[in-house]
């Protein structure tokens, strides 16, 4: 897998397929693989672009403190790098964020943004939640926090399967202090403010079950982002695109595919 200094550190990245490129994010606690279920359906007609965000998987874990404009930075210098924009940024919860903050701060990567279950702001009481999953970790240890994360991410029965056993996996493998920083910077998030500012095609999209961003939330920023689409994936929780990749690549392509014909 190929490696990339950006912004002064380590980031391993993969591209695969031909055509117009898309750019894939992670959620928090996941990696580039995450995404192989959009790979396979993107990969035919699409130049795909998977990174393993700061502190995450493959990539260097730099010392804390790390600002959600930090993660966007990296993936700004990345593209540079690869001389691979405007892309077509589609971001997964943690993702979507900065997703969010590429459009906003770098416009000149971004041809259109989808933001999957995701949000642009927090309550008091809910950035006092993130700050506590990072504690959590601290304090447990990555076992601590892993059978609650995969609950709040999945349905009860899809707990089971081989999808989920291998975010555990990956879970269990990270570093803790990758996970807390990364949480305190999700803590601070307030995109929100500027969302009006996005002057690209935009679909926001969320599972129907989601608890972490919910139907609610993501139909808000679907408001604040001018000419935004708009989808609810029926029956799906947080990890949309995990749990149900036909629905999400369906909407997904349709999308794309409005804005870059099939060939």
């Amino acid at each position: 897998m190929p490696e990339i200094v950006a912004n002064g550190l380590r980031l391993y990245y993969q591209v695969e397929g031909q055509g117009p490129a898309v750019l894939l994010l992670h959620p928090v606690g996941l990696d580039l693989t995450c995404w192989s279920g959009q790979v396979e359906a993107l990969a035919p007609e699409f130049r795909v672009l998977r990174v393993d965000l700061r502190g995450h998987g493959r990539s260097e874990v730099p010392p804390p403190p790390y600002s959600l404009e930090d993660f966007a930075d990296d993936v700004h210098l990345l593209l540079r790098a690869l001389d691979l924009g405007p892309v077509h940024a589609v971001g997964l919860s943690l993702g979507g964020m900065v997703a969010q903050l590429l459009a906003l701060d770098h416009p000149e990567d971004v041809r259109s943004l989808v933001l999957a279950d995701t949000n642009c702001t927090l309550p008091p009481e809910g950035r006092q939640t993130m700050t506590g999953r990072a504690e959590a970790a601290e304090q447990g240890g990555m076992q601590a926090v892993v059978q609650s994360t995969l609950e709040r991410w999945f349905t009860a029965e899809f707990l089971g399967s081989s999808v989920v056993a291998r975010c555990r996996q990956r879970l269990l493998a990270d570093s803790v202090t990758g996970w807390a920083a990364t949480w305190r910077a999700l803590s601070r998030l307030n995109t929100e403010p500027r969302l009006g500012e996005v002057r690209v095609p935009a679909l926001v999209i969320t599972g129907e079950r989601d608890v972490s961003a919910t139907p609610a939330q993501a139909r808000r920023m679907a408001e604040l982002i001018p000419g935004a689409a708009f989808h609810i994936i029926p029956g799906a929780p947080h990890m949309a695109p995990l749990q149900c990749p036909e629905l999400f690549n369906a909407r997904l392509l349709g999308f794309l595919h409005s804005l870059e014909p099939a060939r």
